[in-house]
């Protein structure tokens, strides 16, 4: 693997909606210097839209042939997969050409290719997609977001280490809480599923605080947040969903008559600050944490903002060189002890 001190990064050009304007102008976007970015796609199709790029992003150009669509049955894709812009891109990582792979492309596609490509990290059955979200005391983070819709108690469990080691490294907190989202905060409440997780999380963390209703996500009691990854992607959805409608809703009400309009232009200063906090597209951005690699995951629907901001979440992991410190903090978790203790059931 590519030493993570260093800043290239493999960027699947043909993956998302808008692809791949919107790939290419998001690396535009972001735009540091120092960044060099391999770029897999059709080479005549990107070459069309190469002005987008501008002047300042260093970049090469490397052929696909293959491209991952949506509708692409998961077979016929994992059999040429590895020759897709997804695929190469996510080689790039495995051969150490590139520290870090980033792809708007389909997510259950892409964590299929990027486990077979990369392997998981020993001890981990299945990687789950992380990132963080706003709260009132600052920054949190959720998972699984969306890679394991039908998960076991173990898988609860590993994410749960996981997460503490994420939080640990990008939160830079100690004494992380963590918390399992559930349909009420009691004991008695929640599925089979929740409440054996539960117990050996209370085995485990001195700081589990328990469940957490979906109220409480943005409250900021706890510092990373456990879920299966089919409620842990409607929670997301959902929770973007809200924000653009708010958002939406407000521009509406303040254009509708002069006095609402006057009354924005003074507000505007705090307006901005909250368009800020709950834009989804300044959230963009998550990692297969499990896998050995930095793979990053862009919303399918990413414009340039949202992909600048994926690929920003990226370099950001490289910067402060997470993913050794996350392979720390597992080194010293309770990965080997629910290891032992599920080898006993």
């Amino acid at each position: 693997m590519a030493d993570l001190n260093s800043k290239v990064i493999a960027i699947d050009g043909m993956g998302g909606d808008s692809a791949p304007e919107a790939v290419l102008s998001g690396l535009a976007e972001f735009a540091v210097s120092g960044f060099h970015f391999i770029i897999f796609g059709n080479k005549k199709i990107i070459d069309k839209h190469a002005h987008l790029l501008g002047d300042n992003v260093s970049y090469e150009i490397r052929h696909a042939d293959v491209m991952v669509t949506p509708d692409m049955g998961v077979t016929s894709a994992l059999r040429t997969g590895k020759n897709s812009s997804m695929g190469m891109a996510i080689q790039a990582v495995k051969s150490g050409e590139a520290a870090a792979v980033v792809s708007s492309g389909n997510t259950g596609l892409y964590m299929a290719l990027a486990k077979i490509i990369l392997k998981t990290i020993p001890g981990i059955d299945r990687p789950a997609i992380a990132s963080t979200i706003p709260s009132k005391h600052g920054s949190i983070i959720c998972l699984d977001l969306g890679a394991n819709a039908e998960c076991e108690v173990k898988n609860l469990v590993d994410f749960a280490i996981m997460g503490e080691a994420l939080a640990i490294s990008v939160l830079n907190r100690k004494d992380i809480k963590l918390a399992l989202l559930n349909i009420g905060s009691e004991d008695v409440k929640g599925n089979r599923l929740v409440k054996k997780t539960s117990e050996i999380l209370k085995k485990l963390f001195e700081n589990y605080v328990g469940f957490v209703e979906g109220d409480y996500i943005f409250a900021g009691n706890s510092d990373v947040i456990v879920t299966d990854g089919f409620t842990g992607n409607v929670s997301l959805k959902t929770m973007e969903g809200t924000a653009n409608y708010v958002v939406s809703e407000l521009k509406n009400a303040l254009s509708s008559t002069l006095i609402s309009k006057i009354g924005a232009l003074l507000a505007m200063p705090a307006l901005n600050s909250l368009k800020k906090k709950v834009d989804p597209r300044l959230y963009n951005g998550a990692i297969l944490l499990g896998l050995n690699g930095i793979v990053v995951k862009s919303h399918g629907g990413a414009d340039a903002i949202g992909f600048s901001n994926a690929v920003k979440f990226t370099a950001n992991i490289l910067r402060n060189n997470i993913f050794d410190r996350i392979g720390e903090q597992l080194e010293k978790s309770k990965l080997h002890y629910v290891s032992e203790y599920f080898g006993k059931q």
